[in-house]
């Protein structure tokens, strides 16, 4: 249940480290294959512990829907990583914090068993409340970063929903090292990096953030096995909210009226999920 809670801190900490990384001029493409690297580095010493694939991943169907989370994988990180190199991400944000509510609203129609109402009901409202805290007058003009954060956040979105499909086949650690090792293949031959530059800071860094976003997917896919998509994206939906928070406490930026009152809103829905949960 409390699993999630520790998977939104840790995505905070992979977001806020994987934009520090890109503003030190790495190109989003070679970032894209230095993250996957890393992330198949942190997972090799787990799968002798933890590697389990079912003879049933291997059916024409599985291996069509694996197919299919592999190609919206690359596409959505792709796509973000490219708009994370635009210096003001306040203009992102409005958009990016819209994968949520294209997550919960997927996983609503794909999975009959996710369909309980009031939880639906206090995920939607918790997500709308977040794009509403975003949005600044004048803040919607689109532009090639603004697109790419659309396209991509609803990409991600589509490639975690339809992850849950094929999760029972597999071990959470098999899963996710299975997914990016294909990605970091796909990536290596299409962009084909210098590795040389994965040393000092910048290597480190990745390599920081790939074992956070390890212990983030797990969680993740814990969670959609054991708690479904919908409940657990809902208490994900802490993590922007902690993001905000850091730049407060970190940046001295100031919040809005309409900001605190929005948190409070959504740390509401965020506590009756919980009780309905339990």
């Amino acid at each position: 249940m409390y699993l999630p809670i520790i998977g939104s801190f840790l995505e905070t900490a992979g977001t806020v480290l994987e934009r520090k990384t890109l503003k030190q001029k790495i190109d989003y493409r070679n970032y894209t294959v230095y993250e996957f690297l890393a992330i198949v580095i942190v997972l090799l010493p787990f799968l002798t512990l933890f590697w389990h694939v079912d003879a049933a991943a291997f059916s024409f169907k599985n291996l069509l829907i694996f197919f299919a989370v592999i190609v919206f994988s690359v596409l959505a990180n792709l796509l973000i990583f490219y708009s994370l190199r635009r210096e003001d991400m306040t203009e992102m944000e409005p958009i990016r914090v819209m994968q949520p509510l294209f997550t919960i609203l997927i996983a609503f129609f794909l999975y009959s068993e996710e369909r309980n109402y009031m939880t639906i009901l206090l995920a939607v409202i918790a997500s709308i409340s977040l794009i509403f805290m975003h949005i600044k007058r004048n803040h919607f003009f689109w532009n090639k970063y603004m697109l790419a954060t659309f396209l991509g956040s609803l990409f991600f979105a589509i490639e975690l929903s339809i992850s849950k499909l094929i999760l029972p086949y597999y071990s959470s650690t098999t899963f996710y090292f299975l997914r990016c090792l294909v990605v970091f293949f796909i990536t290596l031959i299409i962009f084909r990096p210098k590795l040389s530059v994965l040393t000092g800071r910048k290597g480190g860094m990745i390599l920081i953030t790939a074992a956070i976003w390890v212990l983030y997917r797990i969680i993740l896919y814990y969670g959609y096995s054991t708690l479904g998509v919908i409940f657990t994206t809902m208490i994900m939906i802490l993590s922007p909210i902690l993001i905000m928070l850091y730049a407060v406490f970190f940046y001295k930026e100031k919040m809005s009226l309409k900001q605190m009152i929005l948190t409070g809103v959504i740390i509401v829905c965020f506590a009756f999920a919980i009780v309905l949960g339990n």
